[in-house]
């Protein structure tokens, strides 16, 4: 269920932009806060459709956030590791737009909204060009395929190394989960065949299938998430290490797809409630960029049937008001 929103939300000085995130103790009381109120929630289903998942223990939460200052806050189980699944795809998009150009990136990928679930073959059937985005699968399938390498092996090097730069430190790939997702990814291969026979793939459809489901595999913390999330927020340089990894003109149009796709048929409902940019992922995970302000992470496995995590969704609510993190009218809450 949706979180209220606090009558103040409705008066006319709850609509001013601070552009900038409140003082260190507020932030920290805030997630706390946020935390406490919502980690009993008992909403939701933990994943089960890739075995490997369906044993996490429902009721891990974390809540973090990384400013563009390079401070971080987190409550929770934020250093818990966990595969981060399609909360990759605005990463990789944004390493693939940097290394072949925003043009051909938006040509060979498309960035417009489907509207309908990640998995969905029919978004594809009716797409007139048979373009999605790339935070649907049909379109990550895409995007993973035109990231540079001649080989399977070299186009997962550029994407690990390029993720660890957005995590500013040396991620690896979890091969259990690994495993589990290659012996179950069936309509993902069909999906790329099915972008092969559209001539919308550009590599092997199958090893690309092979390099996305070790993507998605890879092993990241809800912490390592908000600091990848506070460099997309800070136009791509990371606030830790202090290394660009994409120009701000990359970051700017990564950003504009998550807000329309990010969390596929729920993206407008999002938009309209938090005024942010944000991406969900089967883990549980969940990623909200605040545009010249820092990046939310949150933790907690049970999602609900779009597949986006429950508890995830509720505190990000909450905390874009009392946060001031809307992109539309971001003065806090008290």
């Amino acid at each position: 269920m949706h979180e209220p929103l606090p009558s103040e939300a409705r008066t006319h000085d709850a609509v001013v932009s601070t552009g900038r995130l409140p003082a260190r103790d507020t932030i920290q009381q805030m997630l706390q806060d946020a935390y406490t109120r919502f980690r009993n929630g008992d909403e939701g289903r933990v994943a089960d459709y890739i075995p490997v998942l369906a044993s996490v223990p429902r009721d891990l939460f974390a809540v973090c956030l990384a400013g563009i200052d390079g401070e971080l806050y987190a409550v929770g189980d934020a250093k818990h590791v966990f595969t981060i699944q399609s909360v990759s795809k605005p990463f990789v998009f944004a390493l693939v737009c940097q290394a072949v150009g925003l043009e051909q990136a938006r040509c060979k990928l498309g960035v417009n909204a489907t509207g309908m679930p990640f998995d969905s073959v029919i978004a594809l059937e009716l797409s007139r060009e048979r373009l999605t985005n790339p935070m649907v699968n049909a379109g990550a399938i895409a995007t993973t395929s035109l990231v540079p390498g001649e080989t399977a092996d070299r186009k997962w090097q550029f994407i690990l190394d390029g993720l660890s730069r957005f995590a500013g430190r040396q991620l690896s790939i979890n091969e259990e989960a690994y495993r589990s997702e290659a012996a179950t990814n069936l309509r993902n291969r069909g999906i790329a065949k099915l972008l092969e026979g559209y001539q919308r793939l550009y590599f092997d459809g199958l090893e690309s299938t092979d390099v996305y489901t070790r993507q998605c595999s890879i092993n990241i913390t809800a912490q390592d998430l908000s600091v990848m999330s506070a460099t997309l927020a800070s136009g791509g340089v990371n606030p830790i290490t202090g290394e660009r990894v994409v120009d701000a003109v990359v970051s700017k149009r990564v950003l504009a797809v998550l807000a329309t796709a990010g969390l596929y048929e729920l993206s407008g409902e999002w938009l309209f409630e938090t005024g942010l940019p944000g991406k969900s992922g089967v883990s549980g995970g969940l990623i909200t960029v605040v545009p010249g302000k820092g990046g939310l992470a949150t933790f907690a496995p049970p999602l609900d049937e779009a597949g986006n995590s429950v508890r995830g969704l509720q505190v990000t609510r909450y905390l874009s008001e009392r946060l001031a993190l809307s992109l539309f009218a971001s003065k806090p809450i008290r």
